[in-house]
């Protein structure tokens, strides 16, 4: 990992919902208070994290011993950041990450020959609704 880079939490999304939240705003309310959809979500997002928690579980422990793995685990995959919240390489280390910044110059000269695309719009971006309503508005607009 170069120092410069970031690394980002990789805990579910269900649709346009954090599956950490979703949980979240589903055991703030009595059952009574919740629309069936929303319990459906919630129990979706109850099993996407503890498949992502275990995928994730899996990986780390080929470098980790088993409880750190789980730990990481625990806290990259159940929604303790957004997802535009940028993991650098010192916080990655002070977590426990097993990271390393001394890439080899052959490898950084090596990625220099494979530029990447200037993007007109950020890696990661908040939306407060889903993209298709946002095109949809536009093209009601335009009609």
């Amino acid at each position: 990992m170069s120092s410069n880079a970031v690394l980002g939490p990789v805990d579910p999304q269900i649709g346009q919902f954090p599956a950490a939240s979703l949980l979240r705003a589903v055991s703030r309310k009595p059952p009574a208070e919740v629309d069936d959809q929303t319990l459906v979500l919630a129990d979706v997002a109850e099993k996407a994290i503890t498949q992502t928690r275990d995928s994730v579980r899996r990986l780390l422990a080929r470098s980790q011993p088993v409880e750190d793995a789980s730990r990481l685990a625990e806290l990259l995959t159940t929604g303790t950041w957004t997802h535009d919240y940028g993991i650098t390489f010192d916080e990655a280390a002070r977590l426990g990450l097993k990271v390393r910044s001394d890439i080899p110059g052959d490898i950084l000269r090596l990625l220099s020959l494979y530029p990447q695309p200037v993007r007109r719009q950020p890696s990661v971006e908040y939306l407060p609704i889903p993209r298709r309503l946002e095109r949809a508005g536009a093209e009601i607009k335009r009609g």
